[in-house]
């Protein structure tokens, strides 16, 4: 019994020294990877995943080294990671997902849920019934025998199709100054959906792959109640997380300090997501649900900056993890690779037409829907999710696999440079002009610099004073966000000048603060003048 014990010990301290050496070396490639595809002028996950890609098991990671003969990053019984490394991929997943959800505008959201709905649902239906069929029709060549529409394999390049990258398209449409468009605004609200509805097929998805694995078939009746239960749960907690949301920020308030109020949302997104996957639904949308039930609260960007170490540790290991899971060696194979550019084409054009097509019926002309469409072009991060989670399963054949990766590759690549061309020419995307809805525009010139920054500096203590919760969101171009319950004040200073971006409502507000700022400064200056203008006096 000594033995074993002592043999099962050594077993877990190798296993462990292994996960650390394999860690650091996901993490400096992962880096060096997004420094040199930002360098390229391409999106950081790219880069990620092609560093993983270099160093799995079917490229670098299987060379023999001294001391380790199978490589530092070998096979695993077959899957292309170690359980252990994988446990840490999930965990960067929800981590991710929490994110996303704290970052969703839930006013801008609700501003333009109609034709954002339309547009979600039209990508995602279009999207994911053509790579089904697809799938279908070419299963036989891909896969040897002949599959049906709900099969595993056909269902998941189906639901891989659907989801949008939030965050590829807002970089691009903020780098262009058009967040703010009707298109903008539109495709930001539409992908928002996007994404929702990808989960919540995902988890349909799963449901059905269970029911058929149980019962050796699926009629409608399991889809129906597959689908009633994961919009009905899904839906049910989002109500009810946004309702409690006040509650549970006041909750996490009495821990005090800004890191802990972070670590405890973190915690609660944890035993959401671990809730989920026991209801049968998928982990992260449990923790897109806790995040999505914050965004709200005054102390969201409280969490995301104390999440962001968080975050920037553990997401791009799940990037590089998802690289490694790439068999390129299949590339080689010119069936797999003509399927994967054909099903890369054809989910392109099932967003273009899904999501452009119902805009034209919301006031919105050609232009402006060929804009929606291509702003809704990119897969990112949700796509390799459900690509790993159907992988990680046995649901997914490495082969297939690689197809998804190689659509989210070739889509992101090609939406950067379209939308840029689309945007460039200024004329209207709107069939008619609608009066646009303007915010307050409100701003104080100072004498100097100096003087601005020290105003702006007391403008913070004060805020903060009043309960505010304070945040800089660039220190480069000195922008700042002060947020209490459901006042968002946002200002920035511009040189000697200080401009706010906020509501009409909150002007009265804002030259209060200013004027009690002023006020308390000449008063700090009177006081500071006194003792030359007491000794000025006596001489």
């Amino acid at each position: 019994m000594a033995s074993e014990s002592l043999s099962s010990e050594a077993g877990i301290t190798y296993r462990m020294m292994m996960l650390a050496i394999q860690l650091g070396i996901i993490l400096l490639t992962a880096k060096l990877g997004n420094f040199l595809a930002e360098k390229a002028g391409l999106p950081g996950v790219l880069g990620e995943v092609a560093a993983g890609i270099l160093i799995g098991p079917y490229l670098l990671g299987s060379f023999a080294l001294p001391g380790f003969p199978g490589g530092i990053l070998p096979l695993h019984d077959g899957f292309p990671i170690s359980p252990e490394l994988y446990g840490i991929c999930s965990l960067a997943a929800i981590v991710l997902l929490f994110m996303v959800g704290l970052e969703t505008d839930l006013k801008l959201f609700l501003r333009y849920s109609l034709v954002g709905s339309f547009v979600g649902l039209g990508g995602v239906i279009v999207s994911f019934v053509l790579g089904d069929l697809l799938a279908m029709v070419f299963s036989k060549t891909l896969f040897g025998t002949a599959l049906g529409f709900f099969s595993p394999p056909c269902l998941f390049l189906g639901i891989m199709s659907t989801a949008t990258s939030v965050g590829i398209t807002a970089r691009i449409l903020s780098e262009r100054q058009k967040l703010d468009s009707p298109e903008g605004v539109t495709i930001l609200a539409g992908a928002v959906i996007d994404d929702v509805l990808g989960i919540i097929m995902l988890a349909i998805g799963l449901g059905l792959i269970s029911a058929s694995s149980t019962t050796g078939k699926v009629d409608w009746l399991d889809i129906g109640i597959i689908a009633g239960k994961a919009i009905g749960i899904w839906l049910s907690a989002t109500v009810l997380g946004i309702l409690a949301s006040r509650k549970i920020s006041i909750v996490l308030k009495w821990f005090g300090s800004r890191s802990s109020m972070a670590v405890v949302a973190l915690g609660l997104a944890l035993i959401l997501a671990g809730l989920f996957e026991k209801a049968g639904l998928a982990m992260i949308i449990g923790a897109y649900v806790m995040g999505l039930s914050l965004t709200k609260t005054d102390i969201n960007h409280v969490i995301r900056e104390n999440l962001e170490p968080i975050f920037h540790l553990l997401v791009p290991v799940f990037f590089t993890v998802m690289g490694m899971l790439v068999n390129v060696r299949l590339f080689f194979s010119v069936k797999v690779l003509l399927f994967g550019l054909l099903y890369t084409v054809v989910a392109m054009l099932a967003k273009i037409v899904g999501g452009g097509l119902p805009s034209l019926l919301c006031n919105f002309n050609m232009r402006g829907a060929m804009r929606i469409g291509l702003g809704m072009l990119p897969r990112g991060e949700v796509a390799l999710i459900i690509a790993g989670i159907g992988l990680s399963a046995g649901l997914l054949p490495p082969n297939v696999f690689g197809v998804g990766v190689l659509m989210t590759l070739l889509t992101t690549l090609a939406a950067p440079p379209l939308l840029v061309l689309i945007f460039n020419n200024p004329a209207s995307g709107l069939r008619r002009h609608t009066e646009k809805q303007t915010k307050a525009d409100l701003s104080f010139t100072f004498s100097s610099y100096r003087t601005a920054e020290l105003v702006v500096g007391n403008l913070l203590k004060l805020f903060e004073f009043k309960g505010f919760y304070v945040h800089v969101l660039d220190h480069r171009e000195h922008i700042y966000h002060a947020r209490k319950d459901d006042i968002v004040i946002g200002f920035q200073q511009k040189r000697n000048v200080i401009e706010f971006d906020c509501d009409a409502k909150e002007i009265l507000l804002i030259n209060s603060a200013m004027y009690k700022v002023l006020a308390e400064l000449k008063q700090t200056v009177q006081e500071l003048i006194k003792p030359v203008d007491g000794k000025a006096a006596a001489e």
